[in-house]
Formats: structure tokens, C-alpha cells, sequence
């Protein structure tokens, strides 16, 4: 089933969303992905709305900083944005204040996951999903992770190995899959990272898992809203194209290589800033980059797996050759087994 990431929208944004997707889904199953971190900047101040929060953080963003990145972005002959209703968003849902109204509006739909990514979720969240009948999902990249995954009461644990897109690890999926399912027994453990073919599904159920969590694959779909100059580097793009930088969120995540990684691993950096403030200082310059199609100094996420990615398609092709490869690779082995 699809998961919609919620990240990105507001709470009446995300309302919007969900309601189109329950008059067109046909009653299929769908799930709501937000990011509520457990450890960030700014966890434990006082404040009495996400607006208070926003300008304490604010504060909190050295000049230095921001002089990098506007000189950055003038170097290569970016224009500033031309009204202040252009600007980004500065801080998203990856604080409990910002991510709990986004959780509230997920619940009062006929969700059938909750995921969440970035540490354990609020034990209390997890109860209220409990409450709504629905399962909680979250992601883990280690062991460990999955053990505190399931001290919060966490249904289904997703193992992310660091071939994924986005934020993620530094173990490979062929390791952590099979540490985290015994570490997460008996919950159900979902396989992350590098997964967009039918043969690397199968593998993912030989290391133990019950099923994958497939995300980069979806860039490239004809359905995408990637960006058309996005989408030609992703498709050009080898296995080796990505790193992973801490230059778009503070914390490690999967990006495509290019000048604005480099930037921020070069000399004349000044370092990241922890999450959310360092989302919260290039929010801006993200817009500025986009507008003016500055793909070179894009944060774009994306795993390894877009070395196999060569090609644009429909989601129905790429599920139709993902069960098809897979059925191949289930009868091959059964003939080798037989043999």
C-alpha cells in the first residue's frame, strides 16, 4: 500500500490531502509517515505555540551560517526570492509540537498505518493510534533501535539499511535486516534500503523480513512531481551518485552528490547545524534553488538504488515487473533447492 510522507504540509494542507485521497482510493489501504525525532534542537524549551517555537529557534541560527549560504547561492548566480511569500518553510513537522497536529489530522481518517521515522514515537502517540484501531510503524537502523521500537508499543518495525534515500544509517541492509528481526521478534520487521526490484524483495524475505518499504524507486514514475531536470540526474545517476551529508537536516540522510554536498563538506564550511535549525536555514535557499532550477545545489533525497534506474514509467509498470521479478527469483530457487 502507499504511504503518504506528511512532512511537507501543513495540518489543513495534510487535511486536503487525505480527503482526496479517501474519495479516490476505492477504500484500499493507505498509510500517513511523519518525523518525529527523538532527540533535536530546541526539545526542550518552553513555548506556547509552533509560532513561538519558530522564532526561538530562529535565534538560535548563527549569522555565520547564513552568510554561507547566501554566498553559496550568489556564487553560482542564484536570484533571492522576490517576495516574502516565496520563502520556504522553516520549520516542518520534525518537532513534537509541529508533528502531533499532523498526527491529529492523519487519525481522524480511515488510515491503515502510522509510521514514523527518526527514534521511537511518543509512547502516547502510540496509544492514540492504538485507540483509532490503527497499527504504528517506525523506522530502525540498527539493533538497538528496534528494541526501543518496541518498548513503546510499535507494531511493525522497518529496517532501513543505509542504502536508502533520505535520512538512514550506516549499515547495510543485508546486515541489519536480519539483526533487526531477531531484535524485534515477534513484531513483523519490513526490509529498507536499496529495495526496487523484485529479486531484492525476495532477498529481503530470505534475511527474515515479512515484506519491503520501497521509497527512491517512486522518483522516476511518470505520476511523480520530481522536478523534469531532478528526474534526468536521477535517471543518469549510478549507485555511487549519493552520499550521505548532513547538509539538508542536521542528521545524516541519503542525497544525490553535487555541489551543494560538496559545499558543505568543503573548507569554507562552517558545519551543519543540528536538526531542526539547519532545515530551518536553508529552507529558503531550497526555494531560491528550485525557482531557478539551480539543480547543482539541490538537496535532493535519494538511495542507491537509482543506479537501476534508468528509465521513466508508470507505478503500475514498476509494481508489475516487481511481482513478476519476483516470481521469477521464488521459482530459481525453488529449482536450486530442488535440485
Amino acid at each position: 500500500m502507499g504511504v503518504l510522507g506528511a512532512l511537507y504540509f501543513t495540518p489543513d494542507e495534510l487535511e486536503v490531502e487525505l480527503a482526496w485521497l479517501d474519495e479516490h482510493v476505492e477504500g484500499r489501504p493507505y498509510g500517513v509517515d511523519v518525523v518525529m525525532p527523538a532527540s533535536y534542537a530546541g526539545a526542550g524549551l518552553e513555548v506556547d505555540s509552533p509560532t513561538d517555537l519558530l522564532a526561538r529557534l530562529q535565534e538560535m541560527i548563527p549569522a555565520g551560517h547564513r552568510s554561507f549560504v547566501d554566498k553559496l547561492l550568489a556564487d553560482s548566480g542564484v536570484p533571492p526570492l522576490s517576495a516574502e511569500g516565496d520563502a520556504g518553510r522553516h520549520l516542518l513537522g520534525w518537532t513534537d509540537a509541529t508533528a502531533r497536529p499532523q498526527v491529529e489530522v492523519a487519525l481522524r481518517h480511515p488510515i491503515a498505518l502510522l509510521a514514523n521515522a527518526l527514534g521511537p514515537p511518543p509512547a502516547d502517540v502510540v496509544e492514540e493510534a492504538h485507540r483509532h484501531g490503527v497499527p504504528m510503524a517506525a523506522l530502525a537502523s540498527n539493533a538497538r533501535h528496534a528494541r526501543k521500537q518496541a518498548e513503546v508499543g510499535v507494531d511493525i518495525i522497518v529496517a532501513q539499511g543505509t542504502e536508502a534515500g533520505g535520512h538512514t544509517g550506516d549499515v547495510s541492509t543485508m546486515v541489519v535486516v536480519p539483526e533487526v528481526v531477531d531484535a524485534a521478534a515477534p513484531r513483523p520487521v519490513l526490509a529498507a534500503g536499496g529495495i526496487g526490484r523484485g529479486r531484492q524483495v525476495a532477498a529481503a524475505l530470505a534475511l527474515g523480513a515479512e515484506g519491503a518499504w520501497t521509497g527512491s524507486v517512486w522518483l522516476t514514475v511518470a505520476e511523480a512531481d520530481t522536478p523534469p531536470a531532478v528526474r534526468a540526474q536521477i535517471l543518469a545517476a549510478t549507485s555511487r551518485d549519493t552520499v550521505r551529508s548532513r547538509s539538508m537536516t542536521g542528521k545524516p540522510a541519503r542525497l544525490l552528490r553535487n555541489d551543494w554536498t560538496a559545499a558543505w563538506e568543503g573548507p569554507d564550511s562552517p558545519g551543519t547545524l543540528p536538526m531542526p535549525l539547519q532545515f530551518m536555514l536553508i529552507s529558503d535557499a531550497l526555494r531560491r534553488t528550485s525557482r531557478a532550477g539551480a539543480t547543482n545545489l539541490m538537496a535532493m533525497p535519494a538511495g542507491q538504488i537509482i543506479g537501476s534506474m534508468n528509465q521513466v514509467k508508470s507505478a503500475r509498470e514498476v509494481i508489475f515487473e516487481m511481482v513478476e521479478e519476483y516470481v521469477e527469483t521464488i521459482e530459481r530457487l525453488n529449482r536450486i533447492t530442488a535440485g
